[in-house]
């Protein structure tokens, strides 16, 4: 084990982006801890408040985040310092993260529905820094010859390439599978083929004068999300706690 992290982690240089990655869950995870505590009132945690104003944790986050950042740039890919760095940024992305959904609706909803982004972006967030880390690299150039490195022109068609297809499959309506194709190409050229999900920009244009493929797109999304919402649901509950329930109409 310790050979095998020397030489896949430690000589790559890749030991603060395992830290990161590390302090990034642990921290996403203690703090989904404490707030689920605050929430049933039980153990000494409380919410921080200064002058009336609810202090939420995505303020230090970004003060963590900012500090683990500039720290990382200015140092090396190795020692103390770059390691150091790397925890206190993954620190602060974690507690940024976690309030995602504040962030993104400008309103507190970090119990409701529109919280549960706050989870799947953490999740999609864990998954791509740890294929990063397993060696994938963006637009899948990370297999490149010398002579391609040095000619630059192979990278560069890759690149673009792998770029087209993320953006194809982000118009066919499909934002998960186009992240994943920017570190897996063979994602997006899955998501290529497939049918676009109804609504979706790909399919207003190229399905509007196609009422069997409209008709496909719209059965196959509804069994797709019949399917998994579900495990999806008891995922993100598990992880991050259930949403309050919504009130009902007119209360």
């Amino acid at each position: 084990m310790g050979h095998w992290l020397h030489r896949n982690i430690v000589e790559p240089g890749k030991l603060p982006l395992l830290l990161a990655l590390s302090a990034f869950v642990l921290t996403f995870l203690i703090t989904r801890v404490v707030t689920r505590l605050i929430r049933a009132g039980k153990g000494p945690f409380g919410n921080v408040s200064s002058g009336g104003v609810h202090i939420h944790h995505v303020v230090p986050g970004v003060v963590l985040a900012v500090v683990g950042g500039f720290g990382a740039v200015a140092s090396g890919r190795h020692g103390f310092g770059a390691g150091l760095c790397a925890v206190v940024f993954g620190m602060g992305a974690g507690l940024v993260l976690d309030e995602f959904a504040l962030i993104l609706h400008l309103d507190d909803v970090y119990w409701s529905e529109e919280g549960r982004k706050s989870v799947e972006v953490v999740v999609l967030t864990v998954a791509l820094v740890g294929l990063v880390l397993a060696g994938f690299s963006p637009f899948g150039v990370n297999d490149v010859t010398q002579g391609e490195a040095q000619d630059r022109g192979g990278v560069i068609s890759s690149v673009v390439v792998n770029f087209l297809f993320a953006m194809l499959v982000l118009l066919k309506g499909k934002t998960r599978m186009a992240i994943f194709s920017v570190i897996v190409p063979l994602v997006g050229l899955i998501g290529l083929i497939r049918l676009a999900r109804p609504g979706s920009p790909w399919a207003r244009r190229f399905y509007a004068r196609r009422p069997r493929a409209r008709a496909r797109a719209v059965l196959r999304a509804y069994h797709r999300d019949k399917r998994w919402s579900g495990p999806r649901r008891r995922f993100q509950d598990l992880i991050g706690g259930k949403p309050d329930p919504v009130p009902p109409v007119g209360q």
